[in-house]
C-alpha cells in the first residue's frame, strides 16, 4: 500500500513535469510561427519615413531620394524660379495652376508653391502619364525658346514647372504628386509624415 502512494506521487510529478515541458516546447514552436505573421524588417523599412537633409542644397539645386520605392525630388528654388512660378500661375499655360485636383497634394501644400515653404519643393519624381522619371531642366531656353525651366519627361514629352504643375497640351493629365512631409528642423525634412504627426511643420 505504501508503494502505491509513492507511485501515485511519482506519477503526478512525472505528469506535471511532462505537461510543463510540453507547454514550454509548444511555446518555442509557436513563437517563430507567430513571428512569421509580422512584417519583415525590410517591409517595415519600405514604408517608414525617411529624413532628407537640405543643409547643403543651394538655390537652384535639386536632390533625389527614395521613399516606399518611389523617387522623391527636393528642389531649393531660387528667387528667379519663384518669379517664374508666379508668372505661370497667371499665364494660362498650365492645366491645373491652382492645384484643384486636391488628391495630388496634402492640404498644407495646396498653394501656389505646392509646398510648406515657398523656396523648398518636395514632390514625387514620377510622371503622371506612364510613371517615367521627369528630368530637371532648370535653364531657360534649354528645351525650346519659350521654355522657362522646370521638368521634362523625355519618354512622351510631358512638361512640368518648378512646382510640378503640368503644362497644357502634353500627355500627363495631372500635376506631380506631393508626398506627406514635414520639417524636423529648418534643414531636415521627414518624408512620409504629415506636420500634425510630428508636431512641427
Amino acid at each position: 500500500m505504501a508503494n502505491e502512494g509513492v507511485n501515485k506521487g511519482r506519477r503526478r510529478l512525472l505528469v506535471g513535469a511532462t505537461t510543463a515541458m510540453g507547454a514550454i516546447g509548444a511555446g518555442f514552436v509557436a513563437v517563430p510561427f507567430i513571428k512569421s505573421w509580422n512584417p519583415s524588417a525590410k517591409t517595415r523599412a519600405a514604408g517608414a519615413p525617411i529624413d532628407v537633409s537640405i543643409s547643403k542644397l543651394e538655390p537652384g539645386q535639386m536632390l533625389r531620394a527614395k521613399w516606399r520605392g518611389k523617387a522623391i525630388y527636393v528642389l531649393h528654388r531660387s528667387e528667379e524660379q519663384l518669379k517664374v512660378l508666379q508668372a505661370l500661375t497667371k499665364s494660362g499655360e498650365l492645366r491645373d495652376p491652382n492645384s484643384d485636383v486636391t488628391e495630388q497634394q496634402p492640404e498644407y501644400a495646396h498653394n501656389e508653391y505646392r509646398s510648406i515653404k515657398p523656396e523648398i519643393a518636395v514632390m514625387f519624381g514620377i510622371c503622371t502619364h506612364l510613371g517615367c522619371a521627369p528630368t530637371y531642366m532648370p535653364e531657360a531656353g534649354s528645351l525650346s525658346p519659350d521654355w522657362r525651366g522646370g521638368y521634362f519627361c523625355p519618354c512622351h514629352g510631358s512638361k512640368f514647372d518648378f512646382a510640378g504643375r503640368v503644362f497644357k497640351g502634353v500627355p500627363a493629365p495631372k500635376n506631380l504628386g506631393i508626398p506627406p512631409h514635414r520639417y524636423v528642423t529648418d534643414t531636415l525634412i521627414r518624408v512620409g509624415e504629415n506636420p500634425e504627426e510630428g508636431g512641427k511643420a
